[in-house]
């Protein structure tokens, strides 16, 4: 019988609800036992009124820059409800930010005129199509926490920036138990992270459920991230990353932890 290569191990996903269900299938077809932790939820903004503007003055703009899933379904869902379809945006370019994002607004019936070869927001700015100097761009992204280095370098390079509020990241208030009872009970292989915020979030509810020793509980357990800037917060407030993915994507991310299982070098 062929035993699949995450057989006989636990993962801990820590993806937003409704977001995990993708994650948590690839991970299956590896053999592992999964157990869903949501350290994210998403929101509408505190306030449309930013983004409503926009969406009232769309011919205005020369790109629309969608870095995320969920700037792409709260956009289109926003644009709906003010009574306007995407034929609205046939004078915008887009430009989207990885393949999963590039097809949930293919689902929406649009076509992304750019993706970055790199699954990340920098890459974008590296190797945009066209000059942006005097170009107006519309960026739907999160309220409160993003990163603010994509929209700055365009405007140095002379874009006219709208930033606008289309959804927003917050904690959730109470952990989930069967998630905290593997933890507790050390049954976790590998916890994995797609965003520095799942990270932040995770170390929140952790604290808080498990108190000032929280941290023990996670000794001997593999820390997985999908790329540098989750890393990095996966460093600052976890002490280490044992594995990252070499591709930032979930695909990506479940051969990470096939690897890091499998205890090869990645």
């Amino acid at each position: 019988m062929l035993t699949l290569p995450l057989s006989l191990k636990t993962i801990l996903v820590t993806r937003s609800a409704g977001q995990s269900s993708q994650f948590t299938k690839l991970l299956q077809q590896q053999g592992a036992n999964v157990v869903e932790m949501p350290t994210l939820e998403i929101t509408p903004p505190s306030d449309w009124q930013e983004l409503d503007n926009a969406i009232a003055r769309l011919n205005e703009f020369d790109w629309l820059i969608l870095t995320s899933g969920n700037a792409v379904e709260y956009f289109f869902e926003r644009l709906a409800s003010r009574l306007q379809d995407v034929r609205g945006l046939s004078a915008i370019k887009i430009a989207v930010v990885g393949e999963k994002t590039a097809f949930i607004l293919k689902q929406r019936g649009l076509q992304a005129d750019f993706i970055p070869p790199a699954f990340v927001a920098d890459s974008m700015v590296a190797n945009f199509p066209e000059p942006v100097s005097g170009k107006k761009l519309l960026f739907p992204r999160v309220e409160t926490g993003g990163r603010e280095v994509l929209m700055k370098e365009f405007s140095d390079q002379g874009a006219e920036v709208t930033e606008v509020a289309a959804y927003q990241s917050g904690c959730p208030v109470t952990i989930d138990p069967a998630a905290l009872a593997a933890l507790q009970n050390r049954q976790v292989d590998v916890i994995t992270f797609a965003s520095s915020k799942t990270v932040k979030y995770f170390c929140q509810l952790v604290e808080t459920s498990l108190g000032e020793a929280w941290q023990t509980y996670l000794e001997n357990v593999g820390i997985a991230s999908i790329g540098p800037q989750t890393s990095k917060t996966c460093q600052s407030l976890l002490g280490r990353v044992d594995v990252e993915a070499e591709e930032y994507t979930l695909e990506g991310l479940t051969q990470a932890v096939v690897k890091f299982a499998s205890r090869e070098v990645v």
